[in-house]
């Protein structure tokens, strides 16, 4: 375990590093659907849907457009004075199923709890090992890869879980293709190599059936061109040559940084919405920790995805704390949108899926509470009153206004602080 008082152990483990195909590790690295009634939180309801368009081929057939997203609210501005709802965004990066099972676990997670998540797909889950040199990575020979390559089965297991994910309400972003990091990661790479990965990325999704072969699976059920509006870079390194790009993209947010729990704000010049990860309280520690599964592991026992299992369930109640603490600072303190990122893996024994479920199924019935995609917030934050969102950025971490939300957010006389929209 790192030792207590290493003010900056957070940022020393930034991001991820699973390697899904050989189980290596690398160092750094509720919405309710808008149908039916509106419910006490001030969502609008839409309107009765329609009859569902046929779904148009595109391409090779591997991917398709079969209309809008079904399960996306419709976001309201803050009303004068209300409370600000507190989001919290669940995200996975890789998005890989492998024999664990645990993308599937998470989504029957999802639906008992009516939350939506964004599962950051990386594009080389969808490219045979046999196909590996179709992918050129910025500064490394074809082919390269630090997560490897998945089996053909568990390809279309991948398929299956991001096609029903997508249909439940979820958002289908990018964690980018061969994961690298460190001296010769993706920290080095030009705005023009970010576009080559980004474009290699999407190929690979477009195109999956080219690549695989596969006859008998349905098209993904959207068009990737539109349906990518975001990421979260391996490591989190990366990002500054990576925003110009995504601006270029008309991407609307980032995943990429290390942060606090404040509200966001827009970068490059307004056109992107930051949204990282966020430095949150570490039970029994003086420092904090990112709000990461692999960041809370490091810090527990470094880069060991099998530590002595008699450590696993202090490790494992530790990182359902320092999550939970995290939120109760900002769900009884400014509000600010609470991120939260995960991989699908079974690390110490399958801990921190454990803890991160526990903080799920703990949260998700509070008042207020919504689990959203990045997608969904930042529709919400578009949505809102410029003037608004100024004065809740304002607020530092785990700060209430002190006159409470009426006077800070400006009711009319006589009216009430519910939460609002």
């Amino acid at each position: 375990m790192l030792a207590a008082g290493a003010a900056t152990a957070a940022t020393l483990a930034a991001g991820c590093g699973s390697d899904h195909a050989t189980g290596g590790v690398r160092v750094p690295g509720a919405v309710v659907p808008a149908t039916g009634a509106a419910d006490e939180r001030g969502d609008t309801p839409a309107p009765a849907p329609a009859p569902k368009p046929q779904a148009v081929l595109i391409g090779d057939g591997s991917t398709s457009d079969t209309g809008a997203q079904p399960h996306q609210p419709v976001p309201d501005r803050l009303q004068p004075g209300r409370r600000p709802p507190q989001f919290v965004v669940f995200s996975w990066d890789g998005a890989g199923e492998l024999d664990n099972g645990l993308f599937a676990r998470f989504r029957r997670l999802a639906q008992e709890h009516d939350a939506k998540m964004t599962f950051f797909l990386s594009g080389l889950y969808l490219l045979p090992e046999s196909k590996k040199d179709l992918y050129r990575p910025p500064q490394h020979r074809a082919g390269a890869s630090d997560i490897g390559y998945l089996s053909d089965q568990h390809i279309r297991d991948t398929l299956e879980n991001v096609h029903a994910a997508w249909l439940e309400g979820h958002e289908i972003g990018t964690h980018f293709n061969g994961h690298f990091c460190g001296s010769t990661g993706v920290g080095k790479w030009s705005p023009e190599e970010w576009d080559s990965e980004i474009q290699q990325a999407m190929d690979f999704v477009t195109n999956w059936r080219t690549n695989t072969g596969f006859t008998d699976l349905p098209a993904l059920p959207f068009d990737y061109r539109k349906e990518l509006i975001g990421s979260r870079t391996p490591c989190l390194e990366g990002q500054r040559n990576l925003l110009p790009t995504a601006v270029k993209r008309g991407w609307r947010y980032d995943s990429s940084g290390n942060g606090t729990q404040v509200w966001p704000q827009k970068i490059q010049g307004g056109a992107l919405w930051d949204l990282p990860l966020q430095s949150i309280p570490f039970p029994g520690h003086t420092f904090q920790v990112l709000s990461m599964d692999y960041n809370i592991m490091y810090n527990q026992c470094g880069p060991n995805t099998k530590a002595d299992p008699a450590l696993h369930p202090g490790f494992q109640t530790q990182a359902r704390d320092a999550y939970l603490m995290g939120f109760d600072r900002t769900y009884n303190g400014n509000r600010a949108p609470y991120v939260i990122g995960n991989h699908f893996e079974e690390w110490n024994g399958g801990i921190y899926m454990n803890a991160v479920e526990d903080v799920l199924r703990t949260i998700a019935g509070k008042p207020e509470v919504r689990l959203v995609s990045f997608r969904q917030l930042v529709d919400w934050l578009d949505a809102q009153d410029p003037a608004v969102l100024r004065k809740l950025q304002t607020l530092a971490p785990g700060q209430a206004p002190a006159g409470g939300w009426e006077a800070f957010l400006g009711a009319p006389a006589g009216a009430g602080a519910p939460a609002g929209s």
